[in-house]
């Protein structure tokens, strides 16, 4: 892996980044993590198709169902602009590989998590930024997303693929349906394999590092992993996927040697991830293991970490999201802002979407736009005070810590959900 590159003079922020960090979440809207959070934009009642009124309920990690979150889900939810159909986003969905019938009542999305299980999130937010106004550059599941949050589109690919593993090391007749442009999914569709840029082709280009890091799954030739680079073919099959792509917990040894890279993703296990097919609380606990690791390092200084949910996951979100393009924009999903420029208690109410994040980064590194969602984005200036000294980390509470994660056995389900 490349060193890390001098500081880019640019004229948008002083002192310099140097580092960006994403953390990657899973499947929660704000409503549904932030419910209640001070300043922020949330409701204790949703509204069904049928126009009733229902208040949202407290649904715990550890008892989540997987609801349908895919292109058609959006459109049920979103029902032409009236947000009323959430009720409605129930029915068939890709479940341990197979389509199957969702199984929980049609009231379920309206939920929220309990306060006493986000503590550690609402704890970040106090400290640092918390953007309620941020949106998914797309309409459907995590496989379209994780591509906007490294290539700002996804091919138009708005669906998950109907095999595993994801990607390139996909069975050759996998396929993954596209948005056509009439507004429709063409399916089966095409091979999940793609060729289009990514911001790591414009990293590589100025000798600027990065790092994927993401869990490892198991194939029928092998172990590779999975997610947006297995999906890019010139990635894939290219030099950087076997520098450059690594195990989640590979962060914590790289910061204390100093390795962190200019850029980074890091992708949970499933446990560790948010999303309701987990059955697992431990996702807050990891996030703050990461920033933890990160505020403790001599990087600190120089770092940018956002953390960001990848889809809604079907979870009702009471904000209309505005139609910018075919693909979306998709619901709100909450996103973390920490660094030691990051205005302190801040809620941005300013419109954000995975774009933006890409174009925060393309401006730090002097980066050229890769496509119409980080072109048309704002950047997050907002959420920044710059040209002052860095302010010291403040340490984030958890129950549980590194060890805990580095000892954690594998998810025995893939870490690419839907």
């Amino acid at each position: 892996m490349p060193s890390p590159g001098p500081p880019v003079s640019n004229g948008l922020r002083d002192p310099q980044i140097r580092h960006v960090v994403f953390v990657v979440q899973e499947n929660r809207s704000f409503d549904n993590l932030f419910q209640g959070y001070p300043g922020a934009d949330t409701v204790a009642f949703g509204t069904t198709h049928d126009g009733k009124k229902i208040r949202l309920h407290p649904t715990r990690f550890e008892d989540g169902q997987d609801i349908g979150h895919y292109h058609y889900s959006f459109l049920a939810a979103y029902d032409n602009g009236r947000n009323d159909g959430f009720d409605e986003e129930h029915g068939y969905g890709i479940v341990h590989g197979k389509y199957m019938r969702t199984s929980e009542p049609p009231t379920y999305p309206y939920a929220y998590v309990p306060r006493a299980q986000v503590t550690t999130y609402f704890d970040l937010a106090k400290e640092y930024v918390l953007a309620d106004r941020m949106f998914q550059s797309n309409s459907g599941p995590s496989f379209p997303a994780h591509l906007y949050l490294v290539a700002g589109q996804s091919g138009s690919i708005d669906e998950v693929p109907s095999l595993r593993p994801w990607g390139c090391d996909a069975p050759k007749s996998d396929r993954v349906a596209y948005l056509r442009r009439d507004g429709l999914d063409q399916a089966p569709g095409v091979y999940p394999c793609f060729d289009f840029r990514t911001i790591t082709d414009e990293l590589d280009a100025k000798h600027l590092s990065w790092r994927y890091y993401i869990p490892p799954i198991e194939t029928l030739a092998g172990s590779t992993y999975g997610s947006a680079f297995d999906a890019i073919r010139h990635v894939r099959f290219g030099p950087d996927f076997k520098r450059e792509v690594s195990p989640e917990t590979t962060i914590f040894s790289d910061l204390k040697i100093g390795a962190l890279p200019n850029v980074s993703w890091v992708v949970p296990t499933m446990t560790n991830s948010d999303h309701p097919q987990s059955k697992s609380a431990t996702g807050p606990d990891w996030v703050a293991t990461v920033v933890n690791a990160i505020g403790r390092s001599p990087q600190w200084r120089s770092t940018a970490i956002f953390v960001v949910w990848d889809d809604w996951g079907g979870w009702y979100d009471h904000v209309v999201p505005p139609q910018l393009d075919p693909m979306g924009l998709g619901y709100r999903v909450p996103l973390l802002v920490i660094s030691p420029y990051a205005k302190r208690g801040y809620v941005s109410h300013v419109q954000h979407e995975f774009g933006s994040m890409l174009r925060f980064t393309e401006e730090t590194f002097g980066l050229d736009p890769l496509s119409l969602t980080d072109s048309r984005a704002d950047d997050l200036r907002d959420c920044f005070t710059f040209g002052r000294a860095p302010r010291a980390f403040h340490f984030v509470r958890a129950a549980h810590d590194e060890s805990f994660f580095l000892l954690q056995p594998p998810s025995d389900e893939p870490n690419d959900q839907a």
